[in-house]
């Protein structure tokens, strides 16, 4: 679909991160639920990731915290909201991988 193998492969994962158009892209067969389970603003710095958090804080006030959490391989600080759909957002910054 992207015309680039995935940056990230799992058995239960795939990950691309293109540069052109800029997409962090996942896929994985871990919920049963079939259809989106989330969108996601990716930030490269603790910074940006707090600018995020300031305006989703403005935006709405149920906003979930995690810190140092494993998921999707990788070590992340995160916040979540979900919008007037229902659908979850979440902003996050990798920190390093998690091996298997």
């Amino acid at each position: 679909m992207f015309g680039s193998a995935p940056t990230v492969i799992k058995p239960d994962y795939a990950k691309w991160m293109l540069e052109d158009p800029r997409v962090n892209f996942a896929i994985s067969n871990r919920n049963s639920a079939v259809g989106v389970n989330h969108l996601g603003m990716q930030a490269e710095t603790d910074t940006e990731l707090e600018d995020i958090h300031a305006k989703l804080a403005q935006a709405d006030h149920a906003i979930v915290a995690e810190k140092g959490v494993h998921c999707c391989y990788a070590n992340s600080d995160k916040y979540w909201v979900t919008d007037p759909q229902g659908i979850a957002w979440e902003s996050f910054r990798s920190l390093g991988d998690v091996p298997l």
